[in-house]
């Protein structure tokens, strides 16, 4: 009923930049927050950066003044700037969504299929 698709993956030097970018599409009456999330290997999934309706942003403290979150709500988008960025960033980066569909009272949590992110000389 909903999906969620990332773009803008890649490789890249250290201290280049990347923007990644979620479109979410189907049955969809409201969108509240939208954000991304990474998972290297061998450690925890992180919260990157989110951004709410009302586009109060949260970022964590390991990519703040490097990585901007925004969203286009006309067009169910959410992006992810990412500048100087380090081999440290190196993960897979998924896209969420906490969505109301159509017909469904309920808010549901989505998850995009994920796009690898590689900072490397």
């Amino acid at each position: 009923q909903v999906q969620l698709v990332e773009s803008g993956g890649g490789l890249v030097q250290p201290g280049g930049s990347l923007r990644l970018s979620c479109a979410a599409s189907g049955s969809i009456f409201s969108i509240n927050r939208m954000g991304w999330y990474r998972h290297a290997p061998g450690k925890e999934r992180e919260l990157v950066a989110v951004i709410s309706s009302d586009s109060s942003t949260r970022y964590a403290d390991s990519v703040k003044g490097r990585f901007t979150v925004s969203r286009d709500s006309g067009k169910n988008t959410v992006y992810l700037q990412m500048n100087s960025l380090k081999p440290e960033d190196t993960a897979l980066y998924y896209c969420n969504a906490d969505i109301r569909i159509i017909h469904y009272s309920a808010w549901l949590d989505y998850w995009g299929q994920g796009t690898q992110v590689t900072v490397s000389s």
